[in-house]
Order: structure tokens, then C-alpha cells, then sequence
């Protein structure tokens, strides 16, 4: 899941580098003698003046569709040894559909984007959600197994997460203000999957293998409801659009809004640009590489310690429900604004280690208690890297945003990309990792972990104390650098602009 606004991406797309490099979208007047409605002419309507309650109802709603995605990336899980004995498949081939499910997770973040930014953030999550859901019903009445790998693909391509849930966030407040209101839906996206494996492993203790899909189109669809009634459009061009035909009818008929003016559409090669800037910058961009990677990496043991938990905690004799609440503790705020966005990184020097440190501990309390060590002991390890990986998430998001400004919804983007991918990889991998590795799999398989995690967490300090060394290189960084600086210039220069300051900012900063 990315912070950065997608809408900030439309104005960056003409010229392929973007509007944000030079060209300024024209203002005022047309020669028709239509004049454009502006953020500034209509800065009560958008949903940077609802009220307080209203925004954080809003986002209430957005955490539960984030929660709801994550859930049926992890869910399936529960459902892979019925799954195998009812098709007659191993296990391990039984858990490709959930590979193929985060995979296509990862490209359908970035693929349903654009839409937003050109129709509005509620049809897209309506029409997502309703996809999604669709997709659970042959799942829950598969007669084989290839209709879970071709409906959990489908599914996965089907997700809206990444830069449209945290778009509506940045609809809603502006860049100075948004610290709280990431740090709750990036929750949201760290906790969601390990909901999906304590609601899991209630319904395969319970239910018949088909619930572990009609669950996930319950809550699925129980959400798109909410989503439906509660939550409004916040995206500012579609609100301006609305003012404006308001405003034509009660007879300023040269008043159009962006959409009306420019013309609803995009073309293939500015979907495109769009789309293909995040994996351009994921290659290209060394902050965003390497922070994507470590963040892809956390989100990844996710996955693993889904399959972990199991062989480690039936060691003192846990159920399937005692597994599933041994997920709580891995559920588990820092510090915003600063002169550099490298100082966002601040914390993440102190808690990125606690991953380490969690998985070497967690590796060596699973001896289990022939060795005299209590359930607790892997339990409290566990913890400790919940919480370096919600810290390494919000952390790297914060960062990217702050260093690439307009280009943040692509380079978040990278970070989305990474975790999806990685995470279905893990979806293969960790079970015969953790029971083929010969003499002490359990405690050898996190070991390995613990010594990627030193690896991975390396760039960390680099980046803090070489960041602005880094920056100076990426043509990204330094264009938007040059527009902060020009457009601090002119809001300086204004006077009784008020509003319009803001939204001279917004198209540049509102991530």
C-alpha cells in the first residue's frame, strides 16, 4: 500500500515528465469565455474542509476496506490442507493460488490507480470490492482446484489497494497534517493479514473448507455496504466538477470544472507514463529500491510466520485456535515533519534492529519445551518484529513521500510492488523452509531470516546519513526541489491569498 496522491500524478503525466518540471496548468479564463473552477474558488466544497469527524469517519471506512484486502490475501491460508485433501494435491502446490493471489495483488494496485484519479475514488472501490467479492463465490464452490488459481488471480488483480485507499487519506488533508492519519491506515495495512489468520483459524477449526470463502465475501461484502452508504467522493477535480454544474444552474453559466474543461480521458500513452513510472523508479531510484526491498522483506515474514506458528506452537500442545491468537501480538507512531526527509528515518535507526533481534530470538525459543523454554518466550520475539515492521512501513513511506513529493504515489508505488510480490513468494517458500532444512528446521529457518534482515536493514543508515548525497542525483527528487522552492517564493509573495496558497502546494506536496 502506497501514501503518495495519485492525483498529483494526472498533472505529471502530459509531458512525461510532468507539468511539475516547468509547464503550469492555465488559470482563469479560457478564450471560449469559460472560466475554470480552481480549488481555491471552491476550497469549502473539497474534502480538505469536512469536519473532523467526517474525516476520520471517512478513513474509519477506508481502514476497514484495507483490512478487508489484506484478510483474503492471508485467509487462505487456513484453507490449504483441506484444500490439498479435497483435490487430491500437496500442500505445497496447494498453496499457489495464494501466491497468485498477492502477485497479481501487485500490479492490480498500480492498474486501478489511474481510474481513480480520472473517475473518482468511490467507483473505483465500489467496482473493486464488488469484483473481489465475486471471485470468493467460485472459490467457495470450486469443483477443482484450477478454479482457485485462475478466480484468486482474477481476485487479486481485481484489488484496489496501495495508492487509491491512501488517496482518499490525501484528498482529505494536506501534507502537514497527514502524520496521524497515515500512521492509522498504514495499521491497517500491517494488521490486516494477521486478522485474516485469526478469523482463519476459527473457520477451519469450525467450518467446512467453503466457509473459509463465504467468510471472506461476508466481511468483503459487509464492507463494499458500508463503503457504499457512508463514504463520500473526496476526490477534488470530481467535487470541482459538481460545483461547477451547482453553480451553472443557479446561473453562472461560464463556470466548468477541470473535467468539463480538459475533457474526461485519458490516453493510452498518458495511462501508461502513469502506470509505468512506479516500476521505472523501483529499478532506477536507490532510495526506492532498497527501501522497498526492506519493507517487501517485513511484510514477507508475515507470510512466513503464517506457516511458522503452526509447527512452532503445537510444540507445548496449541490447538488450531491457540495458533491463531499466538497472531495477536504481532499487531502492533513516530515523528513527522523536519528540515530533510531524512530525518523521518530517525526512529527506524532504533527499531529496524528490533527485526533482527526478534528473529534470532524467536529461531532459538522455538526448541520448544524440551528445553525448558515457555510458549511466551516466542511469543514476546514475535512482538518485536510486529513492531519493527510497522515502523519499517510507515517509516519508508513517510520517507519516499517527503523526498519525491507528486512522484511519491509511484515511488510508494515500488514499495506496494515489493511487498505484494514478495509476500507471495513467501506464500511458497516458508513451509518447506521450515521443514527441510535438516537437524533443527524450525530454529535454522529463522536464523537465515535474521541474518537477510541484517542485510536488508544496512541501507537504513545510509540513506540517513547520505540521503541529501542521493537525492542530489535522482532526477525526481531534485525537479520537485526546484518547484518547492518556486512555489514557496510565490506563496511568499501573495498576499490575502489564503486558501490559494494551499492549493498552490497541494499539487505538488498533497501526499
Amino acid at each position: 500500500m502506497a501514501t503518495g496522491v495519485p492525483e498529483a500524478e494526472r498533472d505529471l503525466v502530459e509531458t512525461g515528465e510532468g507539468r511539475a518540471q516547468g509547464e503550469e496548468k492555465k488559470k482563469g479564463e479560457r478564450e471560449d469565455g469559460r472560466v475554470e473552477l480552481e480549488d481555491h474558488d471552491a476550497w469549502d466544497k473539497l474534502g480538505y474542509s469536512f469536519p473532523t469527524w467526517r474525516k476520520w469517519q471517512i478513513l474509519s471506512v477506508v481502514f476497514c476496506i484495507q483490512i478487508s484486502m489484506n484478510l483474503n490475501a492471508s485467509m487462505y491460508a487456513n484453507g490449504v490442507q483441506k484444500i490439498a485433501k479435497q483435490h487430491k494435491v500437496s500442500a505445497q502446490v496447494a498453496r499457489i493460488p495464494q501466491m497468485l493471489f498477492l502477485v497479481a495483488y501487485a500490479f492490480g494496485c498500480e492498474l486501478w490507480a489511474p481510474w481513480s484519479e480520472e473517475y473518482g475514488r468511490w467507483p473505483i472501490q465500489q467496482s473493486s470490492l464488488f469484483l473481489v467479492n465475486i471471485w470468493q463465490i467460485p472459490c467457495a464452490l470450486a469443483p477443482n482446484f484450477g478454479t482457485y488459481c485462475i478466480c484468486r488471480f482474477l481476485g487479486g488483480l481485481s484489488t484496489a489497494g496501495g495508492s487509491v485507499t491512501l488517496g482518499v487519506l490525501a484528498d482529505m488533508w494536506e501534507p502537514d497534517e497527514q502524520e496521524y492519519a497515515v500512521a492509522f491506515l498504514v495499521l491497517s495495512s500491517v494488521g490486516g493479514s494477521v486478522v485474516g489468520a485469526v478469523v482463519g483459524g476459527f473457520v477451519e477449526a469450525y467450518k467446512s473448507l467453503p466457509w473459509i470463502f463465504w467468510m471472506q465475501l461476508i466481511i468483503g461484502g459487509g464492507v463494499q455496504a458500508i463503503h457504499f452508504f457512508a463514504n463520500p467522493e473526496t476526490r477534488a477535480t470530481i467535487l470541482l466538477d459538481r460545483e461547477a454544474k451547482r453553480r451553472r444552474k443557479a446561473g453562472e453559466t461560464h463556470i466548468y470544472g477541470p473535467n468539463e474543461i480538459d475533457g474526461r480521458g485519458m490516453t493510452f500513452k498518458q495511462v501508461w507514463v502513469i502506470w509505468s513510472r512506479p516500476f521505472y523508479m523501483f529499478v532506477t531510484e536507490p532510495i526506492v529500491l532498497w527501501l522497498s526491498l526492506l519493507s517487501g522483506f517485513s511484510d514477507a515474514l508475515i507470510f512466513t510466520f503464517l506457516q511458522s506458528f503452526q509447527l512452532v506452537y503445537k510444540q507445548w500442545g496449541f490447538k488450531t485456535v491457540g495458533i491463531t491468537l499466538a497472531f495477536i501480538p504481532k499487531i502492533r507512531r513516530r515523528d513527522p515533519d523536519a528540515l530533510l526527509p531524512e530525518v523521518r528515518l530517525w526512529w527506524l535507526l532504533f527499531l529496524a534492529p528490533l527485526e533482527t533481534i526478534g528473529l534470532f530470538g524467536f529461531a532459538w525459543t522455538s526448541l520448544g519445551p524440551t528445553h525448558g523454554i515457555p510458549w511466551i518466550a516466542p511469543m514476546i520475539f514475535s512482538t518485536l518484529v510486529g513492531i519493527a515492521n510497522y515502523a519499517i512501513y510507515q517509516s519508508s513511506i513517510d520517507y519516499m513521500t517527503a523526498a519525491y513529493g507528486p512522484y511519491a504515489a509511484s515511488a510508494t508505488g515500488g514499495n506496494d510492488l515489493a511487498r505484494d510480490f514478495l509476500a507471495g513468494i513467501a506464500a511458497l517458500y516458508s513451509t518447506p523452509m521450515y521443514t527441510n532444512i535438516p537437524h533443527k528446521p524450525l530454529e535454522w529457518a529463522s536464523t537465515i531470516l535474521a541474518c537477510i534482515a541484517i542485510i536488508v536493514t544496512i541501507p537504513i543508515y545510509i540513506f540517513y546519513k547520505k540521503g541529501p548525497q542521493i537525492r542530489e542525483r535522482s532526477k525526481f527528487a531534485q525537479s520537485i526541489g526546484a518547484k518547492r522552492m518556486e512555489t514557496k517564493r510565490r506563496r511568499k509573495s501573495s498576499v490575502g491569498t489564503g486558501a490559494a496558497e494551499k492549493s498552490e502546494a497541494e499539487h505538488f506536496e498533497n501526499v
